[in-house]
């Protein structure tokens, strides 16, 4: 480890930090349906759209009819995204001449893409035509982004509303969201990217000759829009199959420097959204300190992992730390950075081979899926996880106290721990569950490129990054396989929408409760206390669900490291 290294993930935190209040502020007028900078230009765009699709943006929607309208929409991107990759062969901006995607490819590429996972068992310039990229990728990648944002936004509505039946519009919310956040962003962002060297263009890949005399192909195509709203929109599918390792989508420090903050940007403001909206900024810098304690942690220990090595490293005489699978251009900090970064959310967009890390620099990507991805996460799903984390904690220290537990005026009652403890545990479920079917399943045991733990560890990433709707890949497992590309979808589909209906219900039922002045017994929720009550309640409850499965992939990997043992 070096001072400029530290100094490197310093000056990270300092700008997310900084970014936090103006872009909050910003996403708290949009969704409040307040006057920006922008509405000139754009609420005429808005107030067309409303009247194209006959919705009303003054009626607001009860919990359910705002989850059952969510639900349509993907509904309908899944059969389009389907459609779109089944047929794309016949259809016109494929000149490389792709052909139809199978069915199981396309039935898992679509649940993965509706659902803001974007696991990709394919390679993207070997595969998918122009058209599929951006009519149907690059599409889903902002409405599954605006889809975990506006309902993020649901739920803290359903914390600061009191004796109320609604907690928005649906249609609405993801308008003004796509509209006024997303797609001006993401205009700029485009263009300071081709401006870094990303290629934007609808013409044909390029044959070039290499200095032996070689022939090789040079993939193009319309990288630029659709790296921008994969990183800010924490989707993470790359148009290449290397992802932001490619030289194509991530080609200098500058512009790899800027991708790690834009992944950050809209889930560490929502905290600011959610302060302004129970009207105690506090609040929400309370729930971004225990994100980012949880994020330094996480970085401490990947980057010491990395920059050590390992003991036969170190008894072959490799000095500077462990850069198997790590691109020059970024080094150790900046690869451990990005992979604790696309983890913490649910990027997934990886600068480097997660295979290739030591066994405790892999594991802390694989911990913070597995926590959840409630550390920043992705945009709106960090948040309303986190939250979820936070009724719980408030609960035990009701326990503790003997008395009804409150939290920003709201009592927590029964029900609402109830959707907080059903919503979180189904993701081990399927982290856990389909992980044990796959290492004895001999077909599922066959796409495993390595043995002992750190086979054991890419299945185990693989099943936990689906679930956690993450979508980076450990590498060294073939996922292409029928029962692969089944099972991962569906632990993707549960672990989206079986959270988020639950965390619906918890907005609904919290919305209608009347709200209370706090008393003196009421827990303090803005101080180190509480900061620390909800890092320990999140720590014990991953330690108890995840450790044994840890130490049969990572730690023992570590420990036989150490033994000068390499699997």
């Amino acid at each position: 480890m070096t001072m400029i290294g530290w100094i490197q993930i310093f000056l990270y935190c300092i700008i997310v930090v900084a970014l936090v209040k103006p872009v909050g502020g910003y996403m708290t007028n949009v969704f409040n349906g307040q006057r920006t900078l922008l509405s000139p230009l754009l609420r005429p765009v808005e107030a067309a759209i409303y009247r194209i699709g006959g919705v009303d943006e003054k009626r607001e929607q009860h919990w359910l009819t705002y989850t059952v309208s969510m639900l349509l929409l993907h509904v309908g991107g899944f059969l389009i995204l389907y459609a779109l990759l089944r047929l794309q062969a016949g259809l016109p901006f494929n000149p490389a001449g792709q052909s139809a995607v199978a069915e199981d490819l396309s039935f898992n590429t679509a649940i993965s893409f509706i659902t803001n996972t974007n696991w990709q068992n394919y390679g993207g310039e070997s595969t998918m035509s122009y058209l599929s990229q951006m009519l149907g990728l690059t599409h889903q990648n902002f409405l599954s982004a605006a889809t975990g944002i506006v309902l993020a936004v649901a739920l803290i509505r359903g914390f600061a509303r009191s004796s109320a039946r609604t907690i928005g519009n649906f249609w609405v919310d993801i308008t003004r969201c796509t509209l006024y956040v997303l797609l001006p962003v993401c205009v700029v962002y485009a263009l300071f990217l081709v401006w870094q060297g990303i290629p934007q263009t609808l013409g044909a890949y390029v044959d070039a000759t290499t200095l032996e005399g070689g022939k090789q192909t040079i993939a193009l195509g319309p990288v630029a829009s659709q790296v921008a709203i994969k990183m800010l929109g924490t989707n993470g599918g790359g148009f290449f199959n290397a992802n932001a390792a490619h030289p194509f989508e991530n080609p200098t420090a500058l512009s790899n420097f800027v991708q790690m903050l834009s992944i950050f940007v809209l889930g560490a403001a929502l905290t600011n959204v959610f302060g302004r909206m129970v009207g105690d900024e506090r609040q929400g810098w309370a729930i971004l300190a225990v994100m980012g304690v949880l994020f330094i942690a996480g970085v401490a220990v990947c980057y010491w992992a990395e920059a050590n090595g390992t003991e036969l490293m170190h008894a072959l005489g490799v000095q500077g730390g462990n850069m198997e699978g790590k691109e020059v251009r970024f080094g150790i900090v900046a690869s451990a950075l990005f992979a604790v970064i696309t983890t913490a959310a649910s990027c997934g967009a990886v600068n480097a081979m997660h295979d290739s890390f030591t066994a405790l620099g892999g594991m802390i990507p694989l911990i913070n899926m597995q926590l959840g991805e409630i550390i920043v996460g992705g945009v709106g799903a960090g948040l309303y996880g986190m939250l979820l984390f936070v009724v719980l904690s408030i609960f035990v220290a009701g326990l503790m106290v003997g008395r009804t537990p409150e939290y920003v005026g709201k009592k927590i009652e029964a029900r609402e721990v109830k959707m907080a403890m059903l919503a979180i545990l189904v993701l081990p479920l399927m982290y856990l569950g389909w992980t044990a079917v796959a290492v004895v399943l001999p077909s599922a045991v066959a796409s495993m490129a390595n043995a002992g733990p750190h086979g054991f560890s890419e299945v185990l990433y693989a099943f936990t990054s689906a679930t956690a709707n993450n979508g980076s890949a450990f590498g060294g497992l073939t996922g292409n396989t029928l029962f692969y590309n089944l099972t991962l979808a569906s632990a993707m589909f549960v672990g989206r929408f079986f959270m988020i209906v639950p965390a619906m219900a918890l907005a609904g039922s919290l919305a209608e409760k009347k709200s209370i002045p706090p008393s003196a017994g009421t827990l303090p929720t803005t101080g180190g206390l509480f900061v620390g009550l909800v890092v320990g309640v999140i720590l014990i409850v991953g330690g108890l669900t995840f450790f044994p499965a840890l130490s049969l992939g990572p730690i023992v990997e570590q420990l036989a490291s150490n033994a000068n043992t390499m699997f």
